[in-house]
Formats: C-alpha cells, structure tokens, sequence
C-alpha cells in the first residue's frame, strides 16, 4: 500500500516552517540582548567595588604617612567628616553613586587596626553595597 499526500494538504506548510523560524531566531536574538543586558549591569558593579577598595587603599596610605595621629581618622560616618579625611569623603561622594549624609563611609580605628567601610547604592537598584576594608597599622 503507498501512502501519497496530495499537493492540496500541502498548502501553507512552508509558511508554517518559516514563522516557526524566525521565532525561534528571534527569541534567541532576545536571550542575547538579555545576556547584554546582565553583563552590563555586571560590569558596572565590578567597577564600583575597584573604585570602593581603591578609595579604602586611598585612606589606608594617608594613614600610613601620618601615623602619629592615627586616631584622628576614625569617623562614624555621622555628621561632619574630620578634617583630615574631609577631602577624602568628598571623594568618596563624588566617585560612587548614592553615597549621602545618611552612608558616608565609616572608619574604625582600635589601636592599630583600622576598619574601613565604604558604602554605594548602584542605579536603579533597591540594594545598598559596601566594602570592608582591615588594615593593621603599626605606630
């Protein structure tokens, strides 16, 4: 028995095929602008945390240099800056998006550890970042 299909059922497949093409063309092109899209935003955020610790190795080597007044460095992040790190929060402002009066940064100095935590909030992101930042300076 030979099982023929007439020219007639045969109508429209090829136009089916084509548009069942190009969707899946199409839905691939919108995996990689999706992909685009995330690595992006990925970089951006890799480029706020070597800012954050380049900021941190900032202040680190200030303290390095005036270790005799370690202690003039530590800073709550609440109210006025000191003087001696007043330029490096305005840096700090200036460098990484949603640094305010309510996140500057905050310094921690106990003896000759010195705790410094730098925080940001990226664009159009719900989420607050910092960076840690621990460093033992000897007197």
């Amino acid at each position: 028995m030979r099982f023929s299909i007439s020219a007639a059922k045969q109508k429209g497949v090829l136009l089916l095929e084509a548009l069942l093409g190009i969707l899946i063309f199409s839905m691939g092109i919108l995996a990689l602008v999706g992909m685009q899209t995330i690595a992006l935003a990925q970089v951006a955020d890799a480029k706020y945390r070597t800012d954050a610790a380049f900021l941190a190795n900032q202040v680190i080597g200030q303290m390095w240099v005036n270790r005799t007044n370690l202690a003039t460095y530590a800073y709550g992040g609440g109210g006025g800056p000191p003087a001696v790190i007043a330029k490096w929060v305005e840096e700090v402002e200036d460098t990484l998006p949603g640094v305010t009066a309510a996140n500057h940064p905050t310094i921690v100095v106990a003896g000759t550890q010195v705790t410094i935590t730098i925080f940001w909030q990226p664009p159009g992101s719900a989420t607050r970042r910092n960076h840690v930042a621990i460093a033992y300076i000897n007197a």
